[in-house]
């Protein structure tokens, strides 16, 4: 006789599982932008930056600099989203609100030398690390001149030997281990070199993350792991996918700090990155940074995040949009007016226009090379 189901089962999981999360009074809660950091309201064992300063004592060309690769990141960016949207681009993993994080670690290391681990949305990282967006836009559209794989790795995984960035893969965090090991390999060899890796909030809760840091805890490695917290592990909220308010709390297990910075403070987690780095190069082992953020779009372009984010908190958090906090800070400084910001914005556009235009007008990678940038030339 065939056993009847009422579905009971399946509602339970879905409720369980659901995106919206709830208070214990039973109302609807979502993620909303403070004025600095949210470190939640549990046991703290990590450090919590300050808001940056002024101009963090950098000179006015570098921080027209820094400004200008977050811009460039966000309209490449938004470029691909169109062109997706066109049916032209076939995938697209977008970073738009993590860029201005990423900048200002990457000017805290030192560009050429060190090595950059990056994960899927690490397009601005990679870019002020020195690839161009001529670069970024061939593999957006698979062609074969892309120079990170001639078309073949899927949009997001960066990768470049001439810039030492070491291409991740689709399963996350993989890479972290990889830069456990590029550190172990610079300790041995004595190059002063640093390895940094990112990944989001949901990647933490992998074993290869846990193994990357216990291994170099022991060892006291120069590697920074640097989460980029943006609340939603694709569709699960923070608070579903982990028990604790903060990635970097779990650092002291490894025996290393843990630093929580707000990832919208562009200079914050440049000055938090400079110290994680100087920490390395002295032998004094690796650093936990999460940096608290959000990302504007859905987790990727087959993704529909109104099944599970509140259109105004993405509203909220769009209000708090680096790219926009960066510029003013130029503006209070004086690295900037807002003929120069002007300037700067109509550059952005024009390189994406041009990268745009070379690419779409590229060839795509011949049958015949199929096997090309798979094994190892003999």
């Amino acid at each position: 006789m065939a056993t009847e189901t009422t579905g009971a089962a399946d509602k339970a999981v879905q409720r369980a599982f659901a995106g919206k999360t709830t208070t214990e009074n039973g109302s609807s809660s979502i993620h909303l932008p403070l004025e600095h950091v949210d470190v939640g309201g549990g046991a703290l064992s990590a450090t919590v930056a300050p808001p940056s300063e002024g101009d963090a004592g950098l000179d006015h060309d570098t921080l027209r600099e820094m400004y200008e690769y977050v811009a460039l990141a966000r309209a490449l960016d938004e470029r691909m989203w169109q062109l997706n949207r066109a049916g032209k681009a076939a995938f697209i993993v977008s970073g738009q609100g993590h860029e201005g994080a990423q900048v200002g670690a990457a000017f805290a290391l030192e560009r050429g030398k060190d090595f950059l681990l990056p994960y899927y949305r690490d397009l601005a990282f990679s870019l002020a690390f020195g690839l161009t967006a001529e670069n970024v836009m061939m593999a957006a559209l698979a062609r074969a001149d892309d120079p990170t794989s001639g078309g073949r790795q899927m949009p997001g995984h960066y990768g470049s030997r001439k810039f030492n960035i070491i291409s991740g893969s689709s399963p996350v965090s993989t890479q972290v281990p990889h830069a456990t090991g590029t550190a172990y390999a610079a300790k041995v060899r004595g190059t002063g070199q640093v390895s940094i890796t990112c990944f989001g909030e949901g990647g933490a809760s992998k074993g290869d993350v846990h193994e990357a840091c216990n291994f170099a805890g022991i060892h006291k490695l120069p590697v920074i792991f640097f989460c980029e917290n943006n609340r939603y592990a694709i569709s699960v909220p923070i608070e579903r996918q982990m028990a604790i308010d903060n990635v970097a709390d779990r650092a002291v297990g490894y025996g290393f700090p843990g630093v929580i910075v707000d990832g919208t403070d562009v200079l914050a987690v440049y000055q938090v990155v400079k110290e994680a780095a100087d920490r390395a190069r002295r032998g004094e082992g690796p650093t936990l940074v999460e940096a608290k953020l959000y990302r504007f779009q859905p987790h990727t372009s087959d993704d529909d995040d109104r099944a599970y984010r509140d259109p105004e908190e993405v509203k909220a958090w769009r209000d708090h949009d680096p790219l926009l906090r960066f510029a003013q800070r130029l503006l209070d400084v004086g690295a900037v007016d807002e003929d120069s910001l002007a300037a700067i914005k109509d550059k952005v556009r024009s390189d994406v226009d041009a990268a745009t235009n070379v690419a779409e007008a590229a060839p795509l990678p011949d049958s015949a090379t199929f096997d090309h940038h798979v094994y190892a030339a003999q």
